[in-house]
């Protein structure tokens, strides 16, 4: 391994977390101590059940990849209740099952899934504006605090007004234990690659649905992390997307 700068935390990882032939881990699992495959508020908040996504129509693939741009700037028209189902769905929606494992649209490392989605919503028919999370089995959206909240999302992800003009900001956060329970440090490679599969189906959803999006990596960790009552340990943020109607 080359000598790296120890002020270059970035290329320092890089390097620490390279795959060789001769030193590759060999972990052996402990299946008895598995993180959770899912956060779940266990039932103790007001709790919307999605409609069923389509899974028929839209654009063609092709279509879509050609026509899809960042988009920052939306109409002031609300998102159906349909528009977010089918979001959801198809950047983390269950496709099927085999036992207890639960498939989704979007690829990850070992099928470990260590990605959460909330949603903050500004304009959605059908939903209060506030901070959701998504309950991946039963495709629903859990409320965990009402009010209007774009303001202070905006100002945490480095005062883009986007974020407080869109109809609703999706914000993932890494489960991280549930990575590195398997992949060790490496695990904070396949957290971003995850993230990363998420947002382009997203993205491919959303032109399908006429909506325009744009992915948002930029915003003050800690600050977002307080906005969803999460650590930023054991669970932190590391990718946000608005969506909405475009403007005639």
């Amino acid at each position: 391994m080359s000598e790296v700068d120890d002020t270059n935390i970035g290329e320092e990882y890089h390097q620490a977390t390279k795959y060789a032939r001769e030193s590759l881990p060999c972990n052996q699992l402990d299946w008895e101590h598995r993180p959770e495959a899912y956060k779940s508020y266990g039932g103790e908040r007001p709790e919307t059940r999605l409609p069923k996504p389509d899974l028929h129509g839209g654009w063609p693939l092709w279509d879509a990849i050609h026509f899809r741009r960042s988009v920052r700037k939306y109409s002031s028209e609300a998102l159906s209740l349909a528009d977010v189902s089918q979001l959801l769905w198809a950047s983390q929606g269950v496709t099927t099952t085999f036992g207890p494992y639960l498939f989704r649209a979007a690829p990850s490392a070992g099928a470990l899934y260590p990605i959460e989605t909330y949603l903050l919503v500004n304009r959605v028919d059908g939903l209060a504006a506030g901070l959701y999370h998504y309950n991946i089995p039963q495709h629903s959206l859990v409320l965990l605090s009402s009010g209007e909240l774009g303001g202070e999302m905006s100002s945490a992800a480095l005062e883009q007004k986007m974020v407080e003009r869109s109809a609703v900001t999706f914000i993932w956060t890494a489960m991280v234990e549930r990575c590195t329970w398997k992949y060790g440090e490496r695990a904070f490679r396949y957290i971003y690659m995850d993230a990363g599969h998420i947002a382009e189906n997203l993205n491919l959803a959303a032109v399908s649905l006429d909506l325009g999006s744009c992915t948002i990596g930029a915003f003050f960790d800690d600050e977002v992390n307080r906005i969803l009552g999460i650590d930023g340990v054991e669970e932190t943020v590391v990718y946000m997307a608005t969506v909405g109607k475009l403007v005639e």
